[in-house]
């Protein structure tokens, strides 16, 4: 009986130390993938908090769950208001991460938090007040009942919808929001960013301050084989760069967005696998490298920082958009713009319009059109210029449209022959298999009467 006693307490006290061990690993050397969740779920709470001025709690309950990850359920956020810092952690002290919202900047995740943090206020963005005009030169918008008949119909807008707006012939003509969302309310166009981001590049084209067959684009590939790789090729997304884009694990895409200050630094090291212009891989790496290789040829770094808005947002009179930065300063070109759905459908009009907005060329000819054009290896379904095209086969969508496409049922339908934009945003993972292309194709048809 001793002996049966002795040897219980053994188990108990060997059970103990192997908890008391195991939960000193967790806090200690916590694995990868648990701060990549921490990281995600401070970056999409701080963003949502200070950009659309959203609830942290409702941010955290619902965004942060989308993926559908059991794990995300036990994070738990702190926001500090005050200093615009929000820490995330495995039940609330393991594994923890940081973002750090910066004015003009947006949220970036960071290992060095105590370096951004700065007191700022709470800033929600407030509309600014606009002429009394039609849009897109002010904010009256006009409604068309057959449009406003499809956007009714919940089938067809999906699960998780959170705004759309149906623009034809240059004007607003339909718009439905989600619950707790409206015209005010910044969205993150997660991937559609990508095509943002190349129309910046391309407002840089038409000064002839970068061209198409540059080569020897970083500094890191200098002395190898990927000095040869074009900007065409990264637009492409023909590079021949190694990158694994797999959300579901610690990946290089989710690496570079959750885990590293320097997101280019860390896509530049890429290897190269392929050789350019041979092979489609679809990269996050692609994108910011593309946003690093237009900063650089600023020289300086606040001039970089301004060229969006001053090339881009002002012009297209985007007073929402928030395109966000790493913790070294360079732009989320892959991922991370909010902008209300009215401005995002302002972007997607400038490309309806061949890169024309008001009179003024902003876009260089031709390069809309290379959004339309399949590249050489994706069977179809990407362009030259960072969008997707229809996939061959489906009858729905009209013919000459082309898509930006985002994470969570983020998508723009732009057919310029019709002169129509379709923008749906939500929060739609891609389980609940939604297809834009039936309410593209309704609009279509309803907007022609």
């Amino acid at each position: 009986m001793r002996w049966a006693i002795r040897s219980l307490k053994l188990v108990c006290v060997v059970l103990l130390a192997l908890i008391v061990g195991g939960g000193a690993w967790l806090f200690f050397r916590p694995p990868e993938l648990l701060r990549v969740g921490s990281g995600y779920a401070a970056k999409i709470v701080c963003s949502n908090v200070f950009i659309a001025g959203r609830d942290a709690d409702e941010v955290l309950a619902i965004d942060v769950q989308a993926p559908g990850n059991p794990l995300l359920r036990l994070m738990r956020v702190s926001v500090d208001r005050e200093t615009a810092h929000v820490h995330a952690a495995l039940l609330g002290f393991l594994a923890g991460n940081d973002a750090v919202y910066r004015e003009g900047h947006g949220c970036a995740v960071t290992n060095t938090p105590d370096r951004l943090l700065k007191a700022i206020a709470d800033r929600r963005p407030q509309p600014a007040a606009g002429p009394s005009a039609l849009w897109p030169d002010g904010e009256e918008a006009e409604s068309d009942q057959a449009v406003a008949t499809v956007l009714s119909d919940t089938a067809l807008t999906g699960e998780g919808m959170r705004a759309v707006v149906i623009v034809k012939n240059g004007r607003i003509v339909g718009e439905a929001y989600g619950s707790g969302f409206s015209k005010d309310v910044p969205l993150l166009g997660w991937s559609m960013t990508k095509t943002v981001n190349a129309a910046i590049l391309g407002r840089l084209l038409a000064e002839n301050k970068v061209s198409l067959g540059d080569r020897d684009l970083l500094p890191e590939w200098h002395g190898d084989a990927r000095r040869d790789i074009t900007l065409a090729n990264l637009l492409a997304m023909e590079s021949g760069l190694a990158f694994n884009e797999d959300y579901g694990t610690v990946a290089d895409v989710t690496r570079m967005l959750y885990l590293e200050d320097d997101s280019a630094g860390f896509a530049a090291s890429s290897p190269l696998e392929a050789e350019p212009g041979t092979r489609f891989s679809y990269s996050s790496g692609t994108a910011v490298l593309l946003a690093r290789i237009w900063m650089n040829r600023f020289g300086d770094q606040g001039a970089a920082e301004a060229y969006p808005a001053h090339a881009l947002f002002q012009p297209l009179g985007m007073q929402s958009a928030v395109l966000e930065a790493d913790a070294v300063g360079t732009f989320a070109g892959s991922s991370y713009l909010y902008a209300t759905a009215r401005d995002w459908a302002r972007f997607a009009l400038l490309l309806a319009q061949d890169g024309i907005w008001q009179g003024s060329r902003l876009l260089p000819e031709g390069f809309v059109a290379m959004m339309q054009v399949p590249n050489a290896h994706s069977g179809g379904r990407y362009s030259r210029m960072q969008t997707w095209l229809p996939a061959p086969g489906n009858r729905l969508m009209p013919t000459g449209t082309f898509l930006m496409q985002g994470h969570d049922g983020q998508t723009i339908a732009i057919n310029p022959a019709l002169n129509l934009v379709v923008v749906r945003m939500g929060l739609t993972p891609s389980w609940n298999h939604y297809d834009p292309s039936p309410l593209i194709a309704a609009v279509a048809k309803a907007a022609k009467r």
